[in-house]
């Protein structure tokens, strides 16, 4: 039996959702097959958050054959759509019938084609701001209606946190994962450097320098320049073992 608050609304188990999946795109997935069976008369689902300063949508088709799974890998390469108006305004978009919209250039007769009549976008919004949007789309015209609306305002309301946490966790990862990168390449780079000043006889900043300007000329980057550098010398590639730290 799905949660209730005192108003008999549904409450949506957020922090179980975040906590039973591993990533963001997992836990859109979850968000959009949860908003279809809120919605009697949806056929499909997408959530389109913004990541990187570019839109990304996650789709739940909700056992319907892939309808939204198949507007969605051409949705961003138009002009316009539901979702992307609804990320740049804020506002909710609803389109009753897209064989008769005149709105988002080519979008309405590519949706159409693939069986989707109606529209329903709203945001999913935290403090104020726009964090993604939530569209939900029906084979046939005026399938949703204003109680339909209300149900999905609510349910974008208690996701909007969730979906802020979730993206937080995916660069707190992402961040993670680039240290690690950086750190792997100050390794090497740090080991060809004491090679070449066992080689040239010379300081730190001077092996530095040389492979600088090494780099330089043959357009490579650095972490290749010594990559290579130290592969030639020993016959094998370096390891990737972190800078020694001084001791306290």
């Amino acid at each position: 039996m799905r949660p209730r608050d005192d108003q008999g609304h549904r409450v949506i188990p957020v922090v179980d959702w975040l906590l039973e999946t591993t990533s963001l795109c997992e836990f859109l997935q979850r968000l959009a097959h949860e908003a279809v069976e809120t919605v009697p008369g949806a056929h499909g689902c997408d959530v389109t958050v913004q990541r990187r300063h570019r839109p990304l949508t996650v789709v739940g088709t909700g056992g319907t054959g892939g309808i939204a799974d198949r507007q969605d890998e051409d949705q961003h390469g138009q002009d316009d759509s539901p979702s992307l108006q609804v990320l740049r305004t804020g506002r909710i978009v609803h389109a009753p019938d897209l064989r008769e919209e005149h709105r988002w250039g080519s979008y309405p007769a590519y949706a159409s084609s693939l069986g989707i009549r109606s529209v329903l976008s709203l945001p999913v919004g935290i403090g104020g701001d726009t964090a993604g949007a939530l569209s939900l789309y029906g084979t046939g015209p005026g399938v949703f209606t204003h109680r339909d609306e209300e149900l999905l305002v609510r349910f974008a309301a208690q996701a909007g946190g969730g979906i802020a946490l979730a993206q937080r966790l995916a660069d707190a990862e992402d961040f993670s994962q680039d240290l690690q990168t950086a750190m792997r390449s100050r390794a090497v780079i740090d080991q060809a450097i004491g090679a070449v000043m066992q080689q040239r006889q010379c300081d730190a900043d001077e092996a530095f320098a040389i492979l600088r300007d090494l780099s330089q000329r043959t357009n490579l980057k650095l972490r290749e320049v010594c990559t290579r550098l130290l592969t030639s010398l020993s016959g094998r590639p370096p390891e990737h073992r972190p800078p020694l730290r001084p001791r306290p």
